[in-house]
């Protein structure tokens, strides 16, 4: 029984993923790309650190978490 939860949320997941990948574009704002997210642009290369972008996520991945660890 457990292991059959798993494997549907394990599927809900990757659903949301695609989702995300396939309408990410079109949200206000995009994953990546967050106010805060650290740029620097030299003259041949570029360092990007989406440091809010881990921010955010590592909440929304906490409260899920929490959330089903609940019972």
């Amino acid at each position: 029984m457990r292991i059959g939860r798993t494997l549907i949320l394990v599927g809900a997941v990757l659903v949301v993923i695609g989702l995300l990948f396939t309408y990410g574009g079109r949200l206000p704002l995009r994953l990546g790309r967050l106010p805060g997210d650290v740029e620097i642009r030299g003259r041949n290369s570029v360092f990007y650190f989406p440091i809010v972008t881990c921010i955010v996520l590592s909440a929304v991945l906490s409260i899920i978490m929490w959330m089903f660890g609940r019972r």
